[in-house]
C-alpha cells in the first residue's frame, strides 16, 4: 500500500490535534502577554471582539504557515504525517484559509466534521474535503 492509500486513523489524527492544540495554547498565552503592556496591564474582558479576532488571527497564522511551508505542524511531524493538496503537492494559502475556517465549523457542530473521518471512506474530515487537502503518512 502506498503512503497516499493508507490513511491515518482517527486516533492518530486526534493525537496530532491535541499536540498542536497544546502548542497553540502556549502561543496564545504569549500573544496575550505581548498585548498586556498596551492594555495598561489589565486583563481582557470576555467576548471582546478585537481581542478575539486577534487570537483567531494568531491561530490562523500558526496553522497556515505550517500547512503552507512543508505541510507539517509540530504535531503532524511528531506523528509522521503531512498535510498535502488533493494533487499531492503543497498546500496554498487559499486552501489553508478554507481549511482553517471549515475546521472551526467542523468542531462547532459538536465535532461532526471531525467524526466524518469515520464515515468517509478516505478518512477525510469536512475541512479536508472543503479545502481539497488530505493527511498522508510522511514519506521516509
Amino acid at each position: 500500500m502506498s503512503n497516499q492509500q493508507k490513511m491515518p486513523s482517527m486516533l492518530r489524527r486526534l493525537a496530532v490535534m491535541t499536540y498542536d492544540f497544546l502548542l497553540l495554547i502556549a502561543l496564545l498565552f504569549l500573544a496575550t502577554a505581548i498585548l498586556l503592556p498596551f492594555h495598561q496591564g489589565q486583563s481582557f474582558q470576555p467576548n471582546t471582539f478585537l481581542y478575539s479576532a486577534y487570537l483567531v488571527g494568531i491561530s490562523f497564522i500558526f496553522y497556515g504557515w505550517f500547512w503552507t511551508h512543508g505541510g507539517q505542524t509540530l504535531g503532524l511531524s511528531t506523528w509522521k504525517l503531512r498535510l498535502v493538496s488533493g494533487d499531492g503537492g503543497p498546500v496554498s494559502w487559499k486552501q489553508a484559509s478554507i481549511r482553517f475556517i471549515t475546521a472551526i465549523f467542523s468542531w462547532g457542530f459538536f465535532g461532526l466534521g471531525i467524526v466524518w473521518i469515520l464515515i468517509n471512506n478516505k478518512r477525510r474530515s469536512w475541512h479536508d474535503l472543503s479545502s481539497n487537502t488530505f493527511i498522508e503518512w510522511q514519506a521516509p
